[in-house]
């Protein structure tokens, strides 16, 4: 026997518009009601105190009635509570009082109500302003939405140009199968994480990092691709790229870029002044180059890269603490200590294909 068709699922109700009317006589709040009812849904408050409680209770009003005249809080200082709370600023205020003066609705509006209605209340009139401010409301609701999704779109176009740029560096070097972005954007987020950076400030340290050898553009490709040893003029050569790279990011107020050219100019200066380009020393280094520092040599150890054989996690981890006060900042290494669980687990998991890294040689351990 043939099953009968199965009836569709009704579609849930759309969401009713709330509305909070906030006044401390019971005959306006009833009238309010009864107005509202066929299109609305209300909450009521007797007085302004629990009225800024149900304006943050969930689900939060769409729009909020407000008299002015209440005991305790009034009209005006509720609305100015309302207005410097972020969880409810944008929530539109419209006061309905029985002030006439000119002047209190001026007040009422500079406090950022979107309207100011006058006692006795008109129904028709009444509603159609309502309406009005809830349609604004939601327009501007869909118009922020949409500049934040476009914002997020235009933040991973700019991100994923930055691991692109990141893979030609090392394409141009010879290696176009590494996961070095990957790898290294990891291990700068740890150590961040690990200094007790913010989540934001981690974030940002980690989309910059693979900016930071963008200055080898400049370097000759004969340098970057060649398998033996530096002489001392091509050691020179390659030593200008700190100094390229941030020329080539600029200076900008932008936190991502200007964070990336901190670790492109100052990714080779050392804690004890010895580094280059500058000299710098201490705490004169940007704390963003200190981290890339870190991350970068224990990348340059533990990876198969041309000039340098690798070395296994625990080997590299020995080298870098035994720089603590040398070469790198003596609470970093404390922090990279605390990291190299979750560091080793990145280099276990994130590896490359050598297939695509051509003519390596590891005769030699010379660094950049």
């Amino acid at each position: 026997m043939a099953q009968a068709p199965t009836k569709p699922k009704p579609e849930a109700a759309a969401k009713r518009t709330l509305i909070l009317i906030v006044d401390d006589s019971e005959d306006i709040r009833n009238f309010w009601q009864a107005m509202l009812k066929s299109k609305y849904d209300t909450r009521v408050a007797p007085d302004g105190r629990s009225g800024l409680a149900a304006a943050m209770k969930a689900p939060q009003p769409d729009l909020i009635l407000l008299d002015v005249d209440m005991p305790g809080h009034n009209g005006y200082e509720v609305c100015g509570a309302l207005k410097s709370n972020p969880a409810t600023a944008r929530i539109p205020v419209v006061f309905a009082s029985g002030r006439s003066n000119s002047k209190d609705q001026a007040h009422g509006l500079s406090l950022g109500a979107v309207d100011y209605i006058t006692k006795p209340l008109s129904a028709p009139i009444a509603l159609a302003r309502i309406a009005t401010h809830l349609a604004l409301a939601n327009q501007t609701h869909q118009l922020e939405s949409l500049v934040a999704e476009r914002t997020r779109e235009l933040q991973q176009t700019r991100l994923l140009l930055i691991q692109r740029l990141a893979r030609a560096l090392e394409i141009r070097e010879g290696g176009g199968n590494s996961n070095r972005v990957v790898r290294m954007a990891e291990y700068v987020k740890l150590l961040a994480q690990a200094i007790g950076a913010k989540p934001e400030v981690c974030e940002i340290l980690a989309q910059a990092s693979p900016l930071h050898n963008i200055g080898t553009l400049g370097v000759p490709e004969a340098i970057m691709r060649k398998t033996d040893a530096l002489d001392p003029a091509e050691l020179q050569e390659m030593r200008k790229h700190p100094a390229i790279g941030a020329a080539i990011i600029g200076e900008h107020k932008d936190p991502l870029l200007a964070t990336a050219r901190a670790m492109a100019l100052a990714h080779h200066e050392r804690w004890d002044g010895k580094g280059y380009p500058a000299g710098l020393a201490g705490d004169a280094i940007p704390v963003a180059a200190r981290i890339l520092a870190v991350a970068d040599t224990f990348e340059a150890m533990t990876a198969t890269q041309r000039r340098r054989n690798p070395v296994s996690v625990e080997q590299a981890a020995r080298a870098i603490v035994a720089e603590a006060g040398k070469q790198f900042d003596p609470a970093l290494v404390a922090a990279f200590r605390k990291a190299l669980p979750k560091m080793a687990e990145v280099n276990r998991t994130v590896r490359d294909e050598l297939k695509g890294i051509h003519d390596l040689d590891f005769s030699s351990d010379e660094t950049d």
